[in-house]
């Protein structure tokens, strides 16, 4: 079965159940913060969810993440 989340999603999401900040995972991936949030913004909006510890929950449950 396909991820539904993208590589950079993923990589985003891995990043903040290790408790990084948006800041933080800006810096680690070379990218804006602007550009982190719009990334949790649309896994939050493909999961259907408010809120990122409630996407955090739901992909770890999907397999789509771990801790």
């Amino acid at each position: 079965m396909p991820s539904l989340l993208t590589k950079r999603e993923r990589e985003v999401f891995t990043l903040l159940v290790q408790n990084y900040s948006t800041r933080d995972i800006a810096e680690e991936l070379f990218i804006s913060e602007k550009t982190v949030r719009n990334h949790i913004s649309n896994v939050m909006q493909k999961l259907g969810v408010t809120g990122r510890a409630h996407a955090v929950v739901e992909l770890i449950r999907m397999n789509e993440i771990s801790l």
